[in-house]
């Protein structure tokens, strides 16, 4: 009886020690920011010998599913923040709590530049929406050739096409047209005046760590001509780790694109080199004979080189050159230089030059000079006009940034010139402006949960006299994951003869700036937005910012027919405001390797200058956009559905509505990414619903307005070669803060 016993209590034994080896254990974690206690979304647990790890949802809070017993060493770790590795006994300890502490080495990986400040988001008053990560994967593959894709899916921006023949495209946010909205690129000003054709056509993706795009009067750090807001493009730079980039796309419309990125640093010397070149065939969807993508040739380089003398300063020069020649219309023209058909022909060549000193005085205080010369060059050919220009564009900047525990200041001072001189026998239309400008910027922690900015800049234009722009912006930060910005400033923009309405009519006809009449156009504007987020489950969260805005500008500036000169254009100051308000969802649901992101813009333009008030012409009142992601490793597929809403043409009359939608799914491997794209798939395009060019007896086209699509459905499919492996960051990269 007692061997029996014996035997059981062995037999029990073992059946334990079985039933706990193949027992599995749930870790939580908590990550938060040491600084002020708030939880860390994103945030990275591993375990690397079990390659077992979880992300931080907007509680901060993860889980480790599926940890046998035993001793293992885990890892936390977020961008900007120090890691920290913990040794886990298992299953004896299950929750783990972190408090990461804010990184001075790495900040600058996710610091907000165009703020000119060394503040992540949750410190910044300023309403910044920001774009990085494997979201610019992404739209780098549903259009590798330009960053239009980029902007066009952001809430609230419309990417409007001025030119089917060119297949150009203006930005435009809120409603107000391309001239409002600077673009920069490292803090550079880009494409200004006549530089701004075709300038969105001609910036490729693939060089660009992250977008960040500032809605509203920011003239305050940037001067004039900020009044919609800002782009700023922030280019990648070198590190230790080499990085070799090879893309090659290529679509159904007979397009093929090529691209290459090559970076690496070692000790004092840095570079990055980046190439691009891109073919498209005249296509033509319709079957009327009219081409709805010209035919372009376009080939881009721009290398960098950076010297570091010392931990506390940064030197690097660069240069861009572009050439593009895109030629659209009569099919019979383009293929078989028919002289007697329609063509459009675009012939443009960009030239510039960057350089860059930036040192730190101490742990607290840095300076920066930055110049850039630029060149741009663009002839325009149609049966009825040869039009040519040449514009130079310098830019000079000195700044002073000092820092203390809660308070941040910046102060400095800039020149800006342009130089346009038009290539014809008269020389009425030629224009040069100089501009100079000095800011102070200061931002204040006054608690944990109040955080104040400030500016003040004032430039001096000749010509068109003096501007003072204040600015200022307060955020509020719960305990929790609530936090809500107001901000509003002043704005400036001195008149320019390179508008929409002038592209629009290749230029012809259209008369010079008279500086003894028009006046610069002035405004002021508002914005106000919450940001709410928290865990629905453990695998369940939502996040929703809602956005509030209002932008007046004053004297706007028009073209109309002249009064004086029968069949020219005249341009002239609005008697009355121009005056756009509205306002921005975006929600965001993730489960898991799930995500849903939903959108929807209200944008009230209206022109009070005009009798009734009208809605703004080709400006969609109701916009409003689905994004389903699939992410992990292996995989990234995204569904995305876009409502445009009705739109006025300039005649009055109501456009129709309409959807697209699009399907991305790409492949991750070692190497690399396999990627095939739908882009428009349901072939959403204008000509199903009107005429987008009608030929007179003569064989002369008449261009109707573009409010819709003109290509229509464009598969393309690719590949991206990654020599030295897929760095890729596993996640999703936008946000609004």
């Amino acid at each position: 009886m007692k061997k029996l016993i014996l035997c059981s209590l062995l037999l029990l034994c073992y059946a334990f020690a079985k039933a706990q080896s193949k027992t599995t254990y749930d870790i939580q974690i908590t990550v938060i920011s040491e600084e002020d206690n708030q939880p860390l979304l994103g945030a990275n647990a591993i375990i690397k010998s079990l390659k077992k790890g979880a992300m931080s949802d907007l509680n901060g809070k993860g889980i480790i599913n599926g940890v046998p017993a035993g001793t293992y060493e885990l890892t936390v770790s977020y961008l900007g923040y120090e890691s920290k590795t913990v040794t886990a006994v298992i299953p004896y300890q299950l929750n783990y709590r972190f408090e990461l502490h804010e990184s001075e080495g790495n900040l600058d990986e996710i610091v907000i530049q165009s703020t000119r400040s060394s503040r992540s988001f949750k410190r910044t008053p300023t309403r910044v929406e920001f774009i990085g990560g494997e979201e610019l994967v992404e739209k780098t593959a549903m259009n590798s050739t330009n960053i239009a894709m980029m902007l066009r899916e952001s809430t609230g921006i419309q990417m409007q096409q001025t030119s089917q023949s060119s297949a150009n495209q203006s930005i435009r946010i809120q409603g107000l047209d391309g001239r409002y909205t600077q673009l920069l690129k490292d803090g550079f000003p880009l494409y200004g005046g006549f530089a701004g054709g075709l300038s969105i056509m001609q910036i490729p993706p693939l060089d660009i760590a992250q977008f960040e795009i500032i809605k509203g009067s920011s003239s305050t750090l940037y001067g004039g001509g900020a009044i919609a807001g800002l782009v700023d493009m922030v280019s990648k730079t070198p590190d230790e780790e080499k990085q070799l980039d090879f893309m090659l796309v290529g679509t159904q419309a007979q397009g093929i694109t090529g691209n290459i990125f090559y970076s690496a640093r070692k000790g004092k010397w840095g570079t990055t080199l980046y190439g691009s070149a891109n073919s498209q065939k005249e296509y033509d969807p319709d079957g009327d004979n009219f081409s709805n993508l010209p035919q372009v040739r376009t080939i881009s380089l721009n290398p960098k080189v950076f010297y570091y003398p010392s931990d506390k300063t940064t030197i690097w020069l660069g240069l861009n050159g572009t050439y593009d020649q895109r030629k659209g219309g009569n099919l019979d023209a383009i293929i078989n230089n028919n002289s007697n058909a329609y063509t459009e022909e675009n012939i443009s060549r960009r030239f510039s030059t960057q350089a860059v000193w930036d040192t730190k005085l101490s742990d607290h205080s840095s300076f920066q000079f930055k110049n850039s010369v630029a060149y741009f060059n663009r002839e325009l050919l149609i049966p009825s006009l040869n039009f040519k220009g040449n514009q130079v564009n310098t830019f000079t900047e000195v700044n002073y940034k000092t820092n203390s525990e809660k308070t941040d200041w910046i102060f400095g001072g800039n020149l800006y010139s342009s130089d346009f001189d038009e290539e014809a026998s008269f020389n009425e239309r030629d224009q040069r402006d100089l501009t100079a400008g000095v800011f102070v910027n200061n931002v204040t922690d006054w608690s944990d949960n109040w955080i104040l900015e400030t500016g003040l800049r004032t430039d001096f234009t000749t010509d068109w006299g003096f501007f003072a722009l204040p600015r200022a912006s307060i955020l509020y930060k719960s305990d929790g994951r609530f936090t809500s910005r107001l901000g509003g400033g002043l704005g400036y923009k001195i008149p320019d003869l390179f508008t929409e309405d002038a592209e629009r009519l290749n230029f012809q006809n259209v008369m010079a700036i008279d500086k003894n009449v028009l006046v610069a156009e002035t405004s002021y504007g508002l914005n106000l937005d919450f940001d709410y987020g928290f865990a629905i489950t453990s695998d369940i969260n939502f996040s929703i910012n809602q956005l509030f805005y209002v932008t007046a500008i004053n004297k706007g500036l028009l073209l109309n027919s002249s009064t004086t000169s029968p069949g020219m254009f005249e341009y002239s100051n609005a008697t009355d405001v121009t005056l756009s308000r509205g306002a921005e969802t975006n929600i965001k649901f993730s489960y898991k390797d799930f995500k849903w992101f939903l959108n929807y813009a209200h944008i009230d333009t209206r022109l009070n200058f005009l009798d009734g008030n009208p809605q703004k012409p080709l400006t969609a009142k109701h916009n409003a956009g689905s994004v389903i992601m699939y992410e992990n490793e292996k995989w990234r597929i995204g569904y995305e559905t876009y409502y445009t809403g009705k739109q006025l043409l300039f005649n009055g009359t109501e456009t129709t509505d309409f959807f697209t939608m699009g399907l991305l799914v790409m492949k991750n491997f070692d190497w690399g990414n396999v990627f095939f794209n739908f882009e428009n798939f349901t072939d959403r395009r204008q000509s199903r619903f009107s005429p987008t060019v009608a030929i007179d007896t003569s064989g002369v086209p008449n261009f109707n307005e573009i409010y819709a699509p003109t290509d229509g459905f464009i598969f393309s499919a690719g590949v991206i070669w990654k020599p030295f492996g897929n760095k890729g960051h596993h996640g999703h990269g936008h946000h609004d803060d």
